[in-house]
């Protein structure tokens, strides 16, 4: 994935076996040969055969080269994803993956409806299907889960460990070493003795945005939007004034498309001068402005590659406003 042209998700990825070997393949070599137990494919294609199908990759590199003994799991539904890439029906696909050297099959049931005619018609040896299933088996088996299939699954350890604060102190502190600061003009951070701030942009009061893209099991509930982080750090001896100032997009279609997927956006029906005018006022009331601005959690990660990076929507028209009020601007994109 790392590889993948233009950068875009899932794209084919085309480079020569010395560069494979010398910059790319090391890293995977070495989790082999400190016992990584699963290897997943991927869904792109490497020099011209997507990975799922690839028997050089998944068998002779993997396997025969590095000695790999443990199972390879598909990437979600990459063995149903090779039809897309035009290797055949669900059939063919069955035939070509499991001969490649795919052991389990994630999601798709493309082995599940499949294998059976696969080895009728002789495409796929029972042997083979049988060491996948083996592989699979002794990974259960080496985890204990033949004798407790739920191993470490159990509501008393959730509620032992999740969102205990000690937990959470400590992923917030990974979550501060992680944010870049680009510059601090007239040493405008940290803020001092602010007694009235202004907080604006339409990501300024988003809990669900602050856990980004991919947050599995994230609870959007339990996130701290940075409003009211600010809020909760100043207490009673700050006045922070909010303003929306801008909708994340006025793409429309895209809105649409974001809610679908459980983006949750709340869109100012006002036209966008008016949403500017109203967080210019905010910002002339203020001794500093925090203009929170970016991307919605679902704009960019997985399967969404956006082709432009400059803020969307009418949001440099915020921030361009906003410096305009001559106010100390700290902008915290997102």
């Amino acid at each position: 994935y790392g590889a993948a042209e233009a950068g875009r998700d899932y794209n084919t990825t085309d480079m020569s076996r010395q560069r494979m070997y010398n910059e790319y393949l090391p890293p995977y070599k070495a989790a082999v040969e400190a016992g990584v137990g699963s290897v997943m494919s991927s869904f792109n294609d490497i020099n011209g055969i997507p990975a799922t199908a690839n028997k050089w990759l998944m068998t002779d590199l993997l396997r025969k080269q590095w000695n790999f003994l443990g199972f390879v799991a598909t990437d979600y539904t990459a063995i149903n994803e090779l039809s897309a890439h035009g290797l055949g029906d669900d059939k063919k696909v069955s035939e070509l993956a499991l001969n490649a050297g795919i052991d389990m099959d994630m999601v798709g049931e493309i082995f599940l409806r499949n294998l059976a005619q696969n080895i009728k018609e002789g495409t796929v040896k029972q042997a083979d299907v049988d060491q996948a299933c083996r592989r699979v088996l002794e990974a259960k088996y080496r985890l204990g889960l033949f004798q407790d299939p739920y191993h470490g699954v159990s509501e008393a350890r959730a509620k032992q460990v999740l969102m205990q604060p000690a937990f959470v102190q400590a992923a917030r502190d990974v979550a501060r070493r992680s944010l870049v600061l680009l510059k601090n003009d007239n040493q405008t951070l940290p803020l001092k003795n602010t007694a009235n701030i202004a907080v604006i942009g339409p990501l300024a009061d988003r809990p669900l945005d602050m856990l980004g893209n991919w947050s599995g099991a994230g609870d959007a509930k339990q996130a701290v939007s940075i409003l009211q982080g600010i809020k909760n750090v100043g207490g009673a001896t700050i006045r922070v004034t909010y303003a929306h100032g801008a909708n994340v997009t006025e793409d429309a279609q895209l809105i649409a498309r974001l809610n679908e997927h459980g983006g949750q956006l709340d869109i100012d029906p006002r036209p966008a001068d008016a949403q500017i005018a109203e967080a210019v006022a905010a910002a002339q009331k203020a001794e500093v402005v925090v203009a929170v601005v970016g991307e919605s959690q679902g704009m960019t990660g997985e399967a969404a590659s956006r082709a432009d990076i400059g803020l969307p929507g009418r949001q440099l028209d915020l921030l361009k406003a906003l410096k305009a009020t001559g106010k100390p601007l700290v902008v915290v994109l997102c």
